[in-house]
């Protein structure tokens, strides 16, 4: 990722160093995951003043109501999708301040990013063509439906929580592919892995989790 944006105090490696540290301990064991963490700049990611948290593991407020996740949910919806098979085509849904497009851009060969929110759409188009990001696609779309265009897809992740796995989601998976999400209502949120497979659907419970709500429609 480039160009280089180091940042200092706060945003400075050490406090990189120090949540890698952190989420290695959480469980995290990926070391591509981890290094992908460590070197994707987060503080560029979130509002000026909230820059001194950014390497902090805790969600931050992005406006419109939304968020961007924590660092380990991060790490462990990446690693729960790297390590289960290929990557080669992503779909991302609920792309927000564009924090898990960029890590999903530095472990999958291209990322189609769908967000609701037009001013969010704006934003992250913006901040990763300064990052040089090149392999991912961003749409303004209901991310309960999809991008069939370019379906099938080896791996869906949701960063929105609802009560049932949506679909025309599952339907735009290849033979094989996966998909990670919350499921469940507020305060009651479990993130699982499906694996779409001949007989049916494989679902593997992950990590109790807690998401902003899936929601239909544009905004």
């Amino acid at each position: 990722m480039s160009p280089d944006r180091r940042g200092i105090g706060m945003t400075s490696q050490r406090a990189r160093n120090r949540l890698v540290e952190h989420l290695r301990g959480m469980g995290v064991s990926s070391e591509r995951v981890l290094e992908v963490i460590r070197t994707t700049p987060r503080h560029l990611f979130v509002d000026e003043a909230l820059a001194s948290r950014a390497y902090e593991n805790t969600a931050l407020p992005i406006g419109y109501g939304q968020t961007i996740s924590q660092p380990f949910v991060v790490a462990a919806m990446t690693q729960a999708l790297l390590e289960s098979g290929p990557m080669n085509k992503v779909l991302e849904i609920g792309a927000g301040c564009g924090y898990q497009s960029a890590i999903l851009a530095q472990v999958a060969t291209q990322v189609f990013s769908i967000e609701r929110i037009a001013a969010l759409v704006n934003k992250l188009r913006q901040r990763l063509h300064e990052l040089r990001v090149t392999n991912v696609r961003v749409r303004h779309g209901d991310g309960r439906r999809g991008w069939s265009a370019h379906a099938p897809y080896d791996a869906v992740l949701i960063a929105a929580a609802a009560g049932d796995i949506p679909a025309d989601l599952v339907d735009q998976l290849a033979p094989g592919g996966r998909l990670v999400m919350p499921v469940g209502r507020p305060g009651d949120q479990e993130l699982v892995l499906l694996t779409k497979l001949e007989a049916g659907l494989k679902v593997e419970p992950l990590h109790r989790v807690s998401f902003v709500p899936l929601v239909e429609g544009l905004g």
